[in-house]
């Protein structure tokens, strides 16, 4: 929710593109959609921890940490980490499905 709400209020105050503020959104949104998912994964009546449970959710977090992250860097400092964190965006995207 505090990705969320700096996107919406500060991002426009530091005179960033709606392209920039866009992809913000994009990150914030994909950090509520997993946390939601992984909510109603841990509410589930029959849920049974298991190993496999505990690499699909370490997936997902690590995955949806890593996307929405490179996003937030990308948009706020391009230029300095650019080459490094634009290539990870899709590696995070890869890993969060594979969870």
């Amino acid at each position: 929710m505090a990705t969320g709400a700096f996107g919406a209020h500060g991002l426009r105050a530091r005179g960033l593109t709606e392209k920039s503020v866009g992809s913000w959104t994009t990150g914030s949104n994909y950090l509520i959609y997993n946390g939601l998912a992984l909510l109603a994964i841990s509410l589930h009546p029959r849920l049974n921890i298991n190993q496999r449970m505990k690499w699909g959710t370490g997936l997902i977090v690590g995955g949806a940490l890593t996307f929405s992250g490179t996003i937030f860097g990308l948009v706020l400092a391009r230029e300095k980490v650019g080459p490094v964190f634009g290539p990870l965006t899709p590696v995070g995207g890869a890993v969060m499905m594979a969870g």
